[in-house]
């Protein structure tokens, strides 16, 4: 699908919406339009891939589809496991010390994982060491003012995460899956985009809305705006030599 485009942006949020009955569906939809995404700037076939963070692997999948060479690390066993066996070869490797040598990937990517680490520039400095010079990073997060900020739990965020957390587990009857402090953490749009402009290691080549129909790197540059608009922030960063 073309993107941006008003008929990406529908596909993908029915996609989502359809993700608690058909995670596979959603989450396979999801790494073909990353992939899509990723090879705007670099061929796949061919390259080492890192996919960190990468749950039950449907990027990874993706990746070796189209002829790369896709490792998976994941630091959570559950999350490995969740809906299907993780594809072979899969690593369990916590993201701030990955088990690869300097420059060992040409890609190095990452999809919605830094507002679930608490030091994000320590993480994504991972990410930039496991990447050799001139390789391309991506790496998306859900900041915490977007509407899915609160994740299970959004909207209710708004109002705070404490009361947000409690309704969803009285409606739901079971714990939620995150616990604001723990495994997910306030990142914000506009401190994230002025530390990594301010590295010396990457350049940044798009930083744009990920799932917007049109002019995605427009809502990123409005300040205040974009903390509600962008929902999800994608940072296309090439390693510096």
């Amino acid at each position: 699908m073309k993107d941006p485009s008003l008929r990406r942006s529908v596909a993908l949020f029915r996609g989502f919406l359809r993700e608690p009955s058909d995670p596979g569906g959603f989450y396979a939809l999801l790494a073909r339009d990353a992939a899509d995404q990723v090879e705007r700037y670099e061929p796949l076939a061919g390259r080492v891939v890192a996919d960190v963070g990468g749950g039950g692997g449907h990027f990874t999948e993706e990746f070796r589809r189209r002829g790369a060479h896709g490792y998976l690390f994941e630091p959570d066993p559950r999350e490995l496991t969740a809906t299907r066996p993780p594809p072979e070869g899969a690593v369990l490797a916590d993201g701030y010390l990955l088990p690869l040598a300097d420059g060992a990937a040409d890609i190095c990517f990452c999809s919605n994982v830094l507002e679930h680490v608490e030091d994000p520039g320590t993480f994504l400095s991972e990410l930039v060491r496991v990447t050799r010079p001139g390789g391309l990073i991506y790496v998306s997060f859900t900041n915490w003012l977007s509407p899915w900020g609160g994740h299970e739990w959004a909207p209710w965020h708004y109002l705070g995460a404490d009361r947000a957390r409690r309704r969803h587990e009285r409606r739901t009857g079971r714990p939620a899956k995150h616990v604001l402090g723990d495994n997910l953490f306030r990142v914000h749009i506009g401190p994230t985009l002025r530390q990594v402009r301010a590295r010396d290691d990457v350049a940044v080549l798009s930083a744009r809305a990920r799932y917007w129909p049109f002019l995605p790197e427009l809502v990123t540059r409005v300040p205040l705006l974009r903390e509600f608009a962008t929902w999800n922030l994608l940072l296309i960063l090439r390693r510096c030599p």
